[in-house]
């Protein structure tokens, strides 16, 4: 099994490829995952003078949208990929945000003091990271007594098929990427509780969980397939293993799949995420 550091290595390697494509589809993926980052922000209680901390900040949610609600406070956005801090950088400037700064680092060891910050979010990136136990006791760690943490993860892939529409498709070429809970992958996560567990260890209490539905909507089933095999980090590392007639047929297959979720002229792909907050 690889080490740690080989993980985070990989996936540094994986996101900072992914990043043009996540700028080029930042409108989609916006409108996507809005109502989780919204759910997070409304258990998150944000005040004007907030000090917050966005783990895995991506193209930089929801800690931007926290920035803007605490005009006298501070944010933080930390990710492993440069290239998508340098993503979420230009977002910022194009919103107009000045109290935000960007941070490369692991998630398991953060190079903050105990106590430094009122919040922390985790939108989507728990499930990747190689120690979950550790990660957690470090967003415990900084937060500061009475600070929450609220993160967010996919549930089972037969809620999810804007996802597994894809995977499926490029199943039929290629062995699958492992989507259970043994290492790093999208679904880690999925079973109620395993979230919720790993905070009460850390010391966390009033942990609470629910589940928000999600939409993926493009334009048509070519938009769907050209967005997902750019964005999604399992699709990408798969087929990178096919050639161009294989791919070709994968689309073929995901397009002819997705086009039964058309309705109002549009590809309307449905999701549930998980939403989990606890308090210090």
């Amino acid at each position: 099994m690889p080490s740690g550091d080989e993980i985070r290595d990989a996936q540094r390697a994986t996101w900072a490829a992914l990043s043009a494509g996540w700028e080029k589809w930042d409108a989609l993926i916006m409108d996507q995952l809005a109502p989780v980052g919204e759910a997070m922000i409304e258990r998150l209680d944000i005040a004007a003078g907030q000090r917050h901390l966005d783990i895995a900040s991506g193209n930089g949610e929801p800690g931007l949208t926290i920035a803007r609600l605490a005009p006298m406070g501070h944010v933080v956005l930390t990710d492993l990929a440069a290239e998508m801090l340098d993503v979420a950088t230009r977002r910022a400037k194009g919103l107009g945000i000045t109290n935000v700064e960007t941070k490369v680092c692991s998630a398991d060891d953060l190079p903050f003091g105990d106590a430094t910050f009122d919040t922390v979010s985790v939108r989507f990136g728990y499930m990747f990271f190689p120690d979950l136990a550790r990660a957690t006791g470090e967003f415990a760690r900084v937060l500061e007594p009475g600070g929450r943490l609220c993160s967010s993860v996919w549930v089972n892939p037969e809620e999810n098929p804007w996802t597994t529409i894809l995977m499926q498709g490029i199943a039929t070429e290629v062995d699958p990427v492992p989507l259970g809970h043994d290492g790093p992958t999208m679904f880690r996560c999925a079973a109620p509780g395993y979230v919720s567990a790993l905070y009460e260890a850390a010391g966390l209490h009033d942990v609470a969980e629910w589940n928000v539905d999600v939409e993926l909507v493009t334009e048509s089933p070519e938009q769907y397939w050209e967005m997902m095999s750019e964005y999604v980090s399992l699709a990408a590392a798969a087929l990178r293993q096919v050639d161009d007639k294989g791919r070709r047929r994968i689309a073929k297959a995901v397009i002819a799949k997705v086009s039964t979720y058309a309705g109002g002229g549009t590809i309307r792909v449905p999701g549930v995420a998980r939403c989990i907050v606890g308090t210090k």
